[in-house]
């Protein structure tokens, strides 16, 4: 005879795995209230950004719109008829392993030569070194040319961020000069600055936000870098995404740019740091937002503009109170003496709210996570193996039900050094093997452990096709910055899962409505193909971890 279960005796496994998820919250420095709201009390309509804007005003207030800031009148920038043309993929061809047609790209490179036509007073880019050349130089040239013919002066700055020694080649005034022939009669009506910037040698940081932010008014942000040889002229294009938006979010981009670009004017002098060329005798410009009027309210969706400051900029938020219990795993260290921002620093934190933000984030998940992410460990040494708040985040809400779904770039994709490729590590075991350690941990074993990931978790090396492989057969790269929570809110930018102190931005966006197009187009195709190289799908049976 089949038992009855009732609430009653459903109460202690619910509260137990309450309890968990709240200690496990309070052990990554995060609010547990906004998560764990009961659901028979006032409602938001907006809970996860609630969350994220918490754990913000607590972490790194005084940064509060110079790095992160919520707006509300925002709309993603659909200017097709296909309305989720907000999303820009690369390659966006789903299904096809010779890829010979990439509409994701064309689409991404008409939006910049769009966006770029229309400025009437400022263009403002950013990107990781080298500069964007080829296909994407020319949508740049393309827009500031249009713009011009329009009568319209430009004042335009482009930020790239170089790695010491690797960067060597990036050279900011033969990039100028570039640009300014390219441009030709144009570039009389455009003021340039062009750097590259490095903020701290030892402490590997430098600009890896992704921006493209014109009149303050609209932009185009996410992963995606302008270099032609990874992206457009290759048979094994790397699989990325950035988002469109315009109104009042699209000045908190520039409100970020400004605070990058005031500590670049300010150090430009010192050439270990700083290279900087400006056209028409410009000097530096350290801020575009003075520029433009207020933005235009374009739009019903709110959204967080969140970024982080790295290491070299600034030391700490003197306005925040954030004292974290900080987390110990003498496993995440790889270089002895090499200080921990991400697990044992809190002025890091305070000066880096997106870390914390992307904490809150998944924190605020009450039935399914999707995680898509170049990686969740990094490359060891330098520096640590993952960031143990997260796992821990992670780890709580598996023990409470939550569905986990990851997937990352192929593990094939990893460099001779681990990050000089697409990948940093070598089995997706290493992610399965530091969730299980984590959950042993909250669950008392590690076989618990293991049933609850088998029970809750989807992980998986990434496919854009049946194939296994490109055509040309090399790995398929992934290097989205992704993460969607309960299919209605989401973060897509330039900050990785891995511990990494570079300067990132992005927004932390929540729509039921943009969630479900982020899901048809992207998130539903990538777990169709990508499925079948899962090593736990708790849907198919699969485990094995």
């Amino acid at each position: 005879m089949r038992r009855e279960v009732t609430f009653r005796q459903l109460r202690r496994p619910l509260r137990v795995a309450a309890r968990v998820v709240a200690c496990s919250l309070v052990l990554a420095g995060l609010p547990a209230a906004p998560a764990l709201a009961d659901s028979t009390g006032p409602s938001s309509a907006t809970p996860h950004l609630d969350a994220v804007e918490q754990t913000l005003r607590e972490v790194s207030p005084g940064l509060e719109g110079s790095v992160w800031e919520r707006t509300a009148g925002n709309r993603l920038d659909s200017s097709t008829a296909d309305p989720s043309d907000w999303l820009l993929q690369t390659p966006g061809c789903w299904g096809d392993a010779t890829c010979a047609d990439r509409p994701g790209t064309k689409r991404l490179l008409a939006k910049m030569t769009e966006n770029i036509s229309r400025a009437t007073h400022t263009v403002d880019m950013s990107s990781l070194a080298p500069f964007p050349n080829g296909a994407f130089q020319d949508a740049i040239v393309d827009g500031l040319k249009a713009s011009a013919a329009a009568g319209h002066k430009l004042k335009v700055r482009l930020l790239v961020g170089a790695a010491p020694l690797y960067h060597l080649n990036v050279v900011p005034s033969k990039y100028r000069d570039e640009l300014t022939a390219k441009l030709g009669t144009a570039a009389a009506n455009i003021t340039l600055n062009v750097a590259s910037m490095t903020t701290s040698k030892t402490a590997f940081s430098w600009n890896h936000s992704k921006l493209l932010v014109v009149d303050n008014q609209s932009v185009v942000t996410g992963g995606i870098n302008g270099w032609k040889d990874d992206y457009l002229d290759t048979a094994h294009p790397v699989t990325d995404v950035d988002l469109a938006l315009t109104g009042p979010a699209a000045k908190s981009a520039g409100k970020y740019l400004d605070t990058l670009w005031s500590w670049s004017c300010q150090n430009k002098s010192d050439i270990a740091d700083v290279w900087f060329a400006s056209s028409n005798g410009a000097g530096c410009m350290p801020s575009l937002t003075g520029d433009t009027g207020s933005p235009r309210s374009s739009g019903d969706v709110p959204a967080i503009a969140v970024g982080g400051l790295g290491v070299g900029i600034k030391s700490s938020d003197p306005a925040s109170e954030f004292h974290p219990a900080l987390p110990t795993a003498a496993d995440t260290r790889c270089v002895v003496g090499l200080h921990d921002n991400t697990n044992a620093d809190r002025d890091y934190d305070t000066a880096n709210p997106e870390e914390s933000a992307l904490r809150a984030l998944v924190a605020s998940a009450r039935d399914h996570i999707e995680i898509s992410q170049q990686d969740l460990n990094a490359t060891c040494p330098p520096l640590p193996r993952y960031d143990i708040r997260l796992y821990d985040v992670l780890a709580a809400k598996m023990a409470a039900g939550v569905k986990v779904r990851i997937v990352v770039s192929d593990p094939a994709n990893r460099g001779a050094v681990g990050s000089g490729g697409y990948s940093q590590i070598k089995s997706l075991s290493e992610i399965s093997d530091t969730l299980r350690d984590r959950l042993a941990l909250l669950t008392g074993d590690k076989n618990t452990a293991r049933t609850t990931m088998c029970s809750t978790l989807q992980l998986a090396a990434f496919r854009s096709s049946d194939s296994a492989t490109w055509a040309d057969g090399h790995p398929y790269a992934q290097h989205h910055k992704l993460v969607s929570v309960d299919d209605s809110a989401f973060y897509i930018g330039s900050k990785n899962l891995y511990p990494s102190w570079l300067q990132d931005f992005g927004y932390v966006v929540e729509s039921p409505e943009a969630a479900a197009r982020l899901k048809a187009k992207l998130l539903a195709p990538q777990w169709q193909y990508s499925q079948t190289a899962a090593t736990f799908d708790y849907a198919r049976g699969v485990c094995q971890g």
